[in-house]
């Protein structure tokens, strides 16, 4: 399985709030948010990460160069990352997508935590609904605390309806910031793009709107670190 990251927003309010590192090297419980996705999805038959930073990032560019010469607590990471400064997530997306190639991805955000063992069963849910022709798999949680969340509508079945910047009375989950893609959602960034859209969410309603099988996956709890308290809540949410 190919994995891609995001990791070039500059976590600018953790700054504001005495956090000095960058986000993607923030620590929750000893260890970097990056190099926590890096072991994660290692465990989860990673054949190849893929990761964006911004050309600020001095600080994130060299662990990430450190990680793919050295690897990471001994075992090879297997690891290609690109630095260029980009105005959204869904350009970020499309830097990267080049690289993906004709495979099935997991992409995710730097700071999205959520719990390793959901996680693998996620992974294994994915390869299963790929085979039943779904081209989005998205992480979704019922948890919300979020500034400005991205409330998810669902039938029965767990096939997404629709993508909702307010919940409109019966949206149950919001989007988690973990996207399982095919390679044909590729065309439908594409198009995205040449109609001048940003953000991911724009992305997430383009796949609909596109007619895309697009169903949705429930994790527990899904937190973003945004402020300096959520490395707290995460730190809490993580304990045995």
């Amino acid at each position: 399985m190919k994995y891609a990251i995001i990791a070039a927003g500059n976590g600018s309010r953790l700054h504001q709030e005495g956090i000095k590192a960058p986000k993607p090297l923030v620590k929750v419980n000893g260890e970097r948010l990056i190099d926590r996705l890096f072991r994660i999805f290692c465990n989860n038959q990673a054949t190849e990460i893929i990761v964006i930073c911004n050309e600020q990032m001095t600080d994130v560019q060299e662990h990430l160069a450190d990680v793919q010469q050295h690897g990471l607590n001994g075992k090879e990471v297997p690891l290609r990352f690109i630095v260029k400064t980009t105005p959204s997530s869904m350009h970020s997306f499309y830097e990267i997508s080049s690289l993906i190639g004709k495979e099935p991805f997991v992409l995710t955000t730097v700071d999205t935590i959520f719990r390793e063992d959901e996680f693998s069963v996620y992974i294994h849910e994915f390869q299963k609904e790929i085979e039943g022709g779904t081209q989005a798999f998205m992480g979704v949680t019922d948890y919300i605390d979020d500034e400005k969340p991205l409330y998810v509508s669902t039938d029965e079945a767990m096939n997404i309806t629709g993508f909702h910047d307010k919940n409109t009375g019966n949206c149950q989950y919001i989007s988690g910031g973990i996207y399982g893609l095919t390679p044909e959602t590729i065309t439908t960034l594409n198009n995205c793009m040449e109609r001048g859209e940003s953000r991911m969410r724009n992305f997430q309603r383009a796949l609909i709107a596109n007619g895309r099988k697009t169903k949705a996956y429930a994790f527990t709890k899904v937190l973003d670190i945004d402020h300096a308290t959520d490395i707290e809540k995460a730190e809490e949410y993580l304990k045995p």
